[in-house]
Formats: C-alpha cells, sequence, structure tokens
C-alpha cells in the first residue's frame, strides 16, 4: 500500500500543472517568484500535497500492531472503503486498483477541505477586476489576487483528477480484462445464438455495433463529466462559504460535501473499472 499510495500522491499534485480548461485559476506571475506559469492552485495543491506526504510518511514510520487512536481511525477509514469498492472493482482487479482509488479520495478530501481553511480564497493582493464565471460574479476575485485557492474548486485540477482516473482505468481494463474482451463487451453481441434465428442473430450484431460506438463516446466523455460534477460542487460551496461569512451551519455542511464529492468521485471510477473488470470474473469462470 505504501509503495503505491506516496508515488500516486506527487502525481496527482503535479497533474494541475498539465492540464488546461475554460476557468482558469488567478495567476501568481506578480509575486516575488515572478512565476507566470504558477497558479494559486497549483500552489495550494503542492502546499498541501507536501505537507500530507510528510504527515503521512511520519505515520507510516510509525504503525504499531496495536494501533493507537489515530491509526484506529485511519484503518478504520481505510477498510470502510475496501468495503465499498471491492464489490464494484472485483477480487480480480481490486489489489491494484484500490491503491488508485483510495489515494484519489484522500487526496480530493483533502482538498476539499483546504478550502475550509481560513485565508484560503480571501488572504491575496491586487484590486479588484469585476470578471464573472458563467455570468455569476468571481468572489476569488473580490479581493484581487487571492494567494492560495482549493485545487478541486480549480476547473484545470478537477480535469487532471479526472484525466489521472481515466488513464487508471484504461491501464486496469487492458491488464484484468484484455483488449479482446473490452471489444466484445462494447461491441459483441449479447444474445444466444443458439436461441435465436440466423437473421434476427444478425441483425441484433448490427444494433449491437451501433450501442457499442455510443458506449466508446461515453467513455470519451467520462473525464469531462466526472470534473464538472467535482468542480461545480466544490467551486458552489465555496462560493456560498465566501457569501455567508462562514456561518457554521455552511461550514458544516461543507465538511460532509467534502466527504460525499470525494466518495461520489471514486465509486464512479471504480464502478467504471469494475463494469469491464468485474465482468470479466464472470467470462473466466464461464470459461472454465
Amino acid at each position: 500500500m505504501k509503495r503505491f499510495f506516496l508515488p500516486l500522491l506527487g502525481c496527482l499534485a503535479a497533474a494541475p500543472a498539465f492540464a488546461s480548461a475554460s476557468i482558469p485559476p488567478q495567476n501568481l506571475g506578480g509575486t516575488p517568484w515572478h512565476a507566470n506559469w504558477l497558479t494559486n492552485s497549483i500552489f495550494t495543491s503542492w502546499v498541501v500535497t507536501i505537507l500530507v506526504l510528510v504527515v503521512f510518511r511520519l505515520m507510516l514510520g510509525r504503525v504499531k500492531t496495536i494501533p493507537g487512536r489515530f491509526q484506529s481511525v485511519l484503518e478504520t477509514a481505510v477498510d470502510g472503503l475496501r468495503g465499498v469498492y471491492e464489490p464494484i472493482v472485483g477480487k480480480k482487479a481490486m489489489p491494484l486498483a484500490f491503491p488508485v482509488l483510495v489515494t484519489l479520495f484522500f487526496f480530493i478530501l483533502i482538498h476539499n477541505w483546504s478550502g475550509l481553511i481560513p485565508g484560503v480564497g480571501t488572504i491575496g493582493w491586487g484590486e479588484p477586476t469585476g470578471q464573472t464565471y458563467m455570468g455569476v460574479p468571481d468572489v476569488h476575485l473580490a479581493h484581487g489576487t487571492p494567494l492560495l485557492r482549493p485545487h478541486t474548486a480549480d476547473f484545470n485540477g478537477t480535469l487532471a483528477l479526472a484525466l489521472f482516473s481515466f488513464g487508471a482505468w484504461f491501464i486496469l481494463v487492458l491488464k484484468y480484462a484484455g483488449p479482446k474482451l473490452l471489444m466484445k463487451d462494447l461491441f459483441g453481441n449479447k444474445a444466444d445464438k443458439k436461441e435465436l434465428p440466423s437473421p434476427m442473430y444478425y441483425g441484433l450484431s448490427v444494433i449491437f455495433l451501433a450501442v457499442g460506438l455510443i458506449e466508446v463516446f461515453s467513455i470519451l466523455i467520462r473525464p469531462f463529466t466526472l470534473s464538472v460534477r467535482l468542480f461545480g460542487n466544490v467551486y458552489g460551496g465555496e462560493s456560498l462559504m465566501h457569501s455567508v461569512g462562514f456561518l457554521f451551519p455552511f461550514y458544516f455542511l461543507e465538511v460532509l460535501v467534502g466527504v460525499v464529492q470525494a466518495l461520489v468521485f471514486t465509486l464512479l471510477s471504480a464502478v467504471y473499472i469494475g463494469l469491464i473488470c468485474n465482468h470479466g470474473d464472470d467470462h473466466a469462470d464461464e470459461h472454465h
């Protein structure tokens, strides 16, 4: 688990630098670092991720046979996630899929919660710009350019996470199902040839081919739908918190939303993997 978790966190932290979207974060080129490529969401991502890496590294170095309170809570959370993901992903793909899913969960959760830290999104410099996103005033620009902005409140960041998830799906499907089973699952005739007349069977083959093409399109847009869902909920919640002045009831609600959105993102990723890999387990049993 350790050999998967720490490198994956590093990859996810670097991801926003390589993603692009139509709603950019604020550039920190006017800072003393004079880095025109550095944005506040990338900067926040690195800061939070480095802190998480240090904490987990220290924690993993002090794992005890008889766990303490914090270790017990963490082990209970990981075991609970394992119980949620395994029936969906399937036992065959679980050993490699689980480190990816649990890393995504904690990465998204911690960055969702980072937006609730006082000062994140509010401390910065510059003059108001009056810019809007989709017709809505951008609360992040109300005080100029904020130094810190949550990774998951930036569409670049959520798109990068979705592309990471999509890449993991592609690798796992090829490894545990294979190209042949993937093509059969997408375009193959699901009817039993022995139970249908030949004209009807081959007619259904054409229909399943058309359905397969639609399925390919739905697979290709998964990164977009995953990223929009996460971005919309986190950005909307962040905007609400700034509007109501971080009132406690809303603050508590956003803590729950952070957990739910991390779970939804990883559950959908698990479902996408399980649709092919878990189905492949059934096929393997039938062949044997």
